[in-house]
């Protein structure tokens, strides 16, 4: 379904600590993933083993992150939400494998990339509401940023690829 290098040129930003950071996507069916941070862009390339561990533990992560959240409803609320998207994100990724047709695929990764965005919502909700702060909360808004942007980098190769 994917070709063996895919690169995205939109361009994904995210602010640390008020730095901009500007983030490209290769996936690719190489067996060495790297990441390089230089001239505030950091280059992701994994392979699709990789990737699949990595949504799995972000859902481990989120689920761990919200075992003490607060017992009100807004607690509860949240964390339902978050760790449905991003158990969302892992689970849907997992499916790609088995897309029946390139338009599968797409449909598949569409999926997942509306549930990348819904974590980093509910993450940055969790964090500017003081929910929950601290670094385990920076770390998974940064986590759903950057699975957002390899989702929407190979959405959007993916449709190029292929006319839609």
């Amino acid at each position: 379904m994917m070709s063996d290098v895919t690169m995205s040129d939109l361009p994904f930003t995210q602010s640390i600590n008020g730095k901009n950071y500007y983030l490209d996507v290769f996936i690719t069916d190489l067996c060495c993933p790297f990441a390089v941070l230089s001239n505030n862009t950091k280059l992701i390339i994994m392979n699709r083993l990789i990737l699949q561990q990595r949504t799995k533990q972000f859902h481990i992560d989120v689920i761990k992150f919200c075992e003490d959240f607060p017992r009100n409803a807004a607690g509860f609320e949240i964390a339902k939400q978050l760790i449905r998207s991003a158990g969302s994100v892992g689970a849907n990724y997992r499916a790609t494998v088995r897309a029946k047709s390139t338009a599968d695929f797409i449909n598949k990764v569409a999926i997942v990339l509306e549930e990348a965005d819904e974590s980093h919502y509910w993450l940055e909700i969790t964090r500017d509401s003081d929910l929950k702060k601290g670094t385990e909360a920076d770390r998974l808004v940064n986590e759903a940023f950057e699975l957002t942007a390899i989702f929407a980098a190979t959405n959007k190769t993916v449709k190029l690829n292929n006319g839609k």
